[in-house]
């Protein structure tokens, strides 16, 4: 597999995202997916996959637990470029039990629990959301994480077995601010509020000028844990 991806990352050198996307779109036909959270890079790859016409499914996680600023971006998404994103759920019945044996809250009690929340809430419905496909396209950036700087744009996600392809992997994030004031595109506006990073309300707060930039997800952990699986490849 690395000697096939050696050989992808050569066809896609020197191509710009845009480019690079249109590629996969026709090397896996109906077999390619986006998943979005509606957050800046996020953002900036829908923006290339819809107004350029890529035949690329989007989706997202709907946990549930969602802030409205989120949802809001996502109307307004759906508002401006006339394009569908499929939601995933939870399954009912393992967030019920979850919920009536634990209580709402459970995932701040321990590491254990909030895996099992985000399991349940994340893990799962992206399970469903990636089955059948071949290749999935994120909005990962090299300088989000320091569990990230050992990857790169190209990888095979073991875990999900597909290829995995991060179109602006080495942007900064002066450049993705550049590019949505360039071409206008809606974003959510906790950006502006000192959240780099958003997911779920319950588990995200503002970071202060000097904090990692994940320092604002599931702040009550250690550093080192701050992963929810979605991303592992090994």
């Amino acid at each position: 597999m690395k000697e096939q991806l050696l050989a992808i990352g050569e066809k896609i050198k020197g191509m710009d995202p845009v480019q690079a996307l249109a590629y996969f779109a026709e090397a896996h036909p109906g077999k390619i997916v986006f998943s979005t959270s509606f957050g800046w890079e996020d953002q900036v790859i829908t923006h290339m996959i819809f107004s350029n016409d890529i035949p690329i499914d989007v989706f997202t996680l709907e946990t549930g637990r969602l802030f409205p600023e989120t949802y809001y971006v996502w109307n307004r998404t759906l508002e401006i470029y006339k394009k569908p994103i499929t939601a995933y759920f939870p399954q009912a019945e393992a967030l019920q039990t979850m919920v009536e044996k634990k209580g709402p809250s459970s995932f701040y009690e321990s590491v254990e629990n909030r895996k099992e929340c985000c399991g349940i809430r994340k893990l799962e419905p992206l399970k469903r959301a990636l089955n059948g496909n071949s290749l999935w396209v994120t909005g990962i950036r090299s300088e989000q994480s320091v569990n990230r700087t050992d990857m790169s744009n190209l990888e095979w996600d073991e875990q999900n077995q597909m290829i995995k392809f991060h179109p602006i992997f080495y942007w900064s994030l002066e450049e993705v601010k550049a590019y949505i004031k360039k071409n206008n595109i809606v974003y959510n506006t906790l950006h502006d509020k000192g959240f780099p990073s958003i997911g779920c309300a319950p588990c995200t707060r503002a970071v202060a000028e000097g904090e990692d930039f994940r320092a604002g997800r599931w702040w009550w952990e250690d550093q080192s844990k701050k992963e929810c699986g979605l991303h592992t490849t090994k």
